[in-house]
């Protein structure tokens, strides 16, 4: 098995729940308060990690409780945590999250802290570990010009790719020359054209504009319809996973998906089987509740 380096930020999701998310200048009182670990990056290395890959993950935290929290995570999960960087004068990241009981809507603050300040030179410190990976998959939480540099590192060090485009933000034209494989969802792909995507004939043309801008492979990820492919060789879709059991919390369903195909590369899967495998994933994940704590388990993918 290949091993995967993953770029990103952690942060302590801040939960509050109530029976309406307040409007300016309202004060509602909650129902509860739940604190756990979150972050696209985080919540992706440790999907990677629960179904054996063997991963690295750079980033950057404060030495406080929500640390803590990462630091026990990552050990249960099997993660390498010489890559990150403890900075004591800076504090971990944390996201306000409030949540509507009835409805599930949320509204959410993320404050990246530490991870505001990763550098170029977090990147250059860890050039041995992106060596001896063959995947590199990073988010857009991360700050932009480290994000390109980090992109453009892995490239020339041989690793295969994948840039989830999430939260929608802007990329420059080159960028998209080093991305193997784009993992858009629908808004997102949406983003990067300028247009909004409804039909699976939107879907099929966003993918093949694009493909021109550079990228080698779009994989445009589309909730219960599953996922669409496309490269200059071939274009389909993979319908949805088929659950046994109800969806109870779509929170990090997109991070399950791509945690799994990261791993599904790195023991060389062919791509159609990558997605298979990563929809599948991702489909478990749904059935339990939370981002992080909701990720399988490469036993409970095989049992399932």
């Amino acid at each position: 098995m290949k091993s995967i380096c993953i770029f990103g930020i952690f942060v302590a999701d801040l939960c509050f729940f109530s029976h309406t998310i307040p409007i300016r200048g309202q004060t509602v009182l909650g129902t509860k308060h739940l604190v756990g670990p979150g972050g696209k990056g985080s919540n992706q290395s440790i999907a990677a990690a629960r179904l054996g890959g063997d991963v690295r993950f750079i980033t950057k935290l404060g030495v406080d409780n929500h640390a803590d929290i990462a630091l026990s995570l990552y050990k249960d999960a099997g993660i390498n945590t010489n890559t990150i960087v403890q900075d004591p004068k800076l504090s971990t990241g944390v996201a306000g999250i409030m949540i509507d009981e009835k409805t599930g809507d949320n509204i959410i603050n993320v404050v990246p802290g530490a991870a505001a300040h990763l550098s170029s030179q977090d990147i250059d410190k860890n050039r041995k570990v992106l060596k001896n990976s063959s995947i590199f998959l990073t988010q857009l939480e991360t700050p932009s010009l480290v994000t390109s540099y980090a992109l453009g590192k892995a490239k020339e060090l041989n690793n295969l790719t994948i840039l989830n485009p999430a939260p929608a933000a802007k990329i420059n034209d080159n960028d998209f020359k080093l991305i193997d494989f784009f993992t858009p969802n629908e808004k997102e792909a949406g983003f990067y054209l300028n247009k909004n995507i409804e039909t699976n004939n939107d879907v099929e043309e966003a993918a093949d504009e694009l493909l021109q801008k550079g990228i080698n492979n779009i994989v445009i990820t589309l909730g219960s319809k599953g996922v669409y492919f496309a490269n200059k060789k071939e274009k389909y879709y993979v319908g949805a996973f088929n659950l046994k059991t109800d969806v109870v919390d779509t929170t990090g369903a997109g991070d399950a998906f791509n945690g799994a195909f990261a791993y599904a590369l790195a023991n060389e899967y062919q791509n159609k089987e990558a997605l298979i495998f990563a929809n599948k994933v991702a489909g478990i994940s749904t059935t339990k509740l939370g981002a992080a704590n909701s990720m399988p388990t490469i036993e409970e993918v095989n049992n399932y």
